[in-house]
């Protein structure tokens, strides 16, 4: 093959490689349009004049006319939107403490603690999971009425455990199953309880499987609807996942500027979270599925 031969099989070869680049690169910038396609959609909708939307002749996805933040306004100003926010936030982080509270613990004796019952209470826990939350709703119904929190956000406090926790033990017993056990023997050979080289030991090398937890628990709690919907009834103690569709759909009216903005103002900071931890959600997940 001669030197000239070579050449052009060389720049055959760079201009393959910078095709399949571009072709690449296309289609991630077409995979974030994608997926950011409905994102932009809502947003611009959150600022379109009533005019601008309900005309049939009007390009959906562009202002046709002056945008405005009336939308906006009658979100945070003529509905309960921030009470729901706060609800929402203060019932996420409870029921996630809650998870991780007794979840963890749980876990560990599973796991860890070689008992005859081990196995079958694993497996009971994981079966409690599988029952349909409908299913339950008579019993827990008898639970909240009995326990005074009907009509109230701490209902689902109460609640929302039930479904937070046994997902949360079988992933962290697999993520616990990672993890060797010399470590937590030679942390007791000097000087440790089994208690202390769980919380100083194990728990910090746990941390992408808490961080799954964490995030499933506080996104489960923020996305319910059923058992939010049964329980609790007055506005200023509804979360955003009933809040906001009681409040801005009304018979067949549908406040669609102020249902986008929320939905916004909600979706938006939650991916971003999301993001930050994906890769130690992911470890979390990943690890429980391979080593449980």
């Amino acid at each position: 093959m001669s030197r000239t031969d070579i050449e052009h099989l060389r720049r055959r070869a760079r201009r393959h490689h910078r095709a399949s680049r571009v072709a690449v690169y296309l289609l991630a910038v077409l995979a974030a349009l994608g997926a950011a396609g409905p994102f932009i959609w809502a947003g611009i909708t959150a600022f379109k004049e009533n005019r601008d939307l309900y005309r049939r002749s009007n390009n959906p996805f562009l202002f046709n006319l002056t945008p405005t933040s009336e939308h906006v306004s009658y979100l945070f100003n003529s509905t309960d939107f921030p009470t729901f926010v706060w609800n929402t936030l203060w019932v996420g982080l409870l029921v996630t403490a809650i998870t991780l509270g007794l979840g963890l613990p749980a876990a560990y004796s599973l796991a860890r603690l070689d008992r005859p019952w081990s196995g079958p209470m694993a497996i009971a826990i994981f079966f409690v999971y599988l029952v349909p939350p409908t299913l339950l709703f008579l019993s827990l119904s008898r639970v909240v009425v009995a326990a005074g929190l009907q009509d109230r956000t701490w209902s689902l406090v109460l609640v929302y455990p039930t479904i937070t926790i046994p997902v949360s033990v079988w992933l962290l017993m697999g993520f616990l199953r990672s993890i060797p056990k010399d470590i937590e023997e030679q942390a007791m050979v000097d000087g440790y309880s089994r208690l202390g080289a769980f919380v100083r030991i194990v728990v910090p090398l746990m941390f992408p499987g808490v961080v799954a937890v964490v995030v499933f628990a506080f996104t489960l709690t923020a996305s319910e609807f059923i058992y939010a919907l049964a329980f609790v009834s007055p506005s200023g103690e509804k979360p955003i996942s009933t809040g906001v569709p009681t409040a801005l759909v009304r018979g067949d009216v549908f406040f669609w500027q102020s249902l986008q903005a929320a939905t916004i103002l909600v979706a938006v900071p939650i991916a971003l979270i999301f993001n930050l931890f994906l890769e130690r959600f992911i470890a979390g997940f990943t690890h429980g599925a391979v080593k449980g």
